[in-house]
């Protein structure tokens, strides 16, 4: 691999092989330059190329003592450890915190599970669909009268998860730089999707948030905040939600018999029809001509393969072509010190002599 760069390179990090959120933590380090090294079962086998990219891998044998010392070795020096087994797996294997802090202090120990290390929950299994279950965020997500729509795994895994576990870990980096001191990391899926529905607990009643599936102004109830059907079976987005643009959407589509009344839900499904029987006379392509780019609030909906293509993501650079596949560019981006895709190395253990020999 060559030299990492991005405003985490000199970072070590040691990531134990998992599912969901945990590689997708891995990535986001790697990407900014960090150096992860990947201990994985023996025999195991790359998953998922674009997420698990970057990665120094590592075979590793648990069950022994050799693949366990190389572990305690390997965390003596690193700056950061990432696990997602469930709560007391690592101390079973004499890896928990408590053993790898007294040899190194300054190691940030980021734990990142569905329910949490503690909880009557916190030692069963669950997925993504269980987690968001709890928090209200899954019984927000559907249609009126209908079952709840799992939203792909976006949400819980990676949303309230690896996202918040990579937040944490760069929170406990900074306060060590004063401390002195590493941390335990509890990242759970529950609590950073309980954290990212705040905006919710904080409204009201009313338009925007109601305790009725798919009645809420964000929920899909209102015309204006809604997906569309065109002539050619291709789909649009509207989010025409303040008055300016709701206007130019008026404007620009010719519906003045939507114009008066937008903010009321007892013209919402009428005007959705109406909406719905306009939105079909043209192609979606018709309407990209007329709409995209507009203060209208308007895209159309882009199938993921499809996604590296669109104009305005191909121009920023969104995708990137690496080693034949397409990848999704490190984000965020950084003025001086951006990061870059790389590719993986089965020399995790080189590394890892590496970092002993430096001291």
């Amino acid at each position: 691999m060559t030299s990492a760069k991005g405003p985490l390179a000199g970072l070590k990090v040691m990531e134990f092989a998992g599912i969901g959120p945990g590689p997708h933590v891995g990535m986001l380090l790697a990407d900014l330059g960090a150096e992860v090294v990947r201990i994985d079962r023996p025999g195991s086998a790359t998953m998922n190329p674009v997420v698990e990219r970057a990665r120094h891998r590592v075979m590793v044998d648990l069950k022994s003592e050799e693949g366990l010392q190389f572990c305690r070795e390997a965390a003596s020096k690193a700056d950061v450890l990432i696990e997602g087994l469930r709560p007391g797996v690592m101390e079973r294997l004499g890896l928990g915190p408590d053993e790898l802090m007294e040899a190194n202090p300054r190691l940030v120990y980021a734990r990142m599970t569905g329910w949490g290390q503690d909880g009557p929950l916190a030692k069963a299994a669950g997925h993504d669909i269980n987690y968001i279950a709890i928090t209200g965020a899954l019984d927000a997500v559907g249609k009126k009268g209908e079952l709840p729509i799992p939203p792909q795994n976006l949400i819980g895994d990676f949303g309230g998860g690896s996202l918040y576990c990579a937040f944490g870990i760069m929170a406990a980096l900074y306060e060590r730089e004063r401390s002195g001191k590493g941390q335990v990391v509890d990242a759970a899926i529950v609590d950073g999707v309980t954290s990212l529905m705040s905006f919710f607990f904080g409204q009201q009643h009313g338009m925007i948030r109601t305790n009725e599936r798919g009645t809420g102004m964000l929920g899909g109830a209102a015309h204006f905040y809604q997906c569309y059907e065109c002539a050619d079976g291709k789909e649009i987005s509207l989010g025409s939600i303040e008055p300016q643009f709701y206007a130019e959407l008026i404007q620009r589509t010719g519906a003045t018999e939507v114009a008066e009344g937008q903010m009321n839900p007892a013209n919402w499904v009428e005007y959705g029809e109406k909406l719905t029987a306009l939105f079909k006379t043209k192609t979606q392509a018709e309407w990209n001509e007329i709409l995209e780019g507009t203060d209208v609030c308007y895209a159309p909906v882009v199938p993921l393969d499809d996604a590296p293509g669109h104009p305005h993501m191909k121009e920023r650079g969104v995708y990137v072509e690496h080693e034949g596949k397409v990848h999704p560019a490190p984000a965020p981006r950084f003025s001086r010190t951006p990061g870059e895709v790389r590719s993986s190395d089965d020399n995790g253990e080189a590394v890892v002599k590496n970092w002993l020999s430096e001291g």
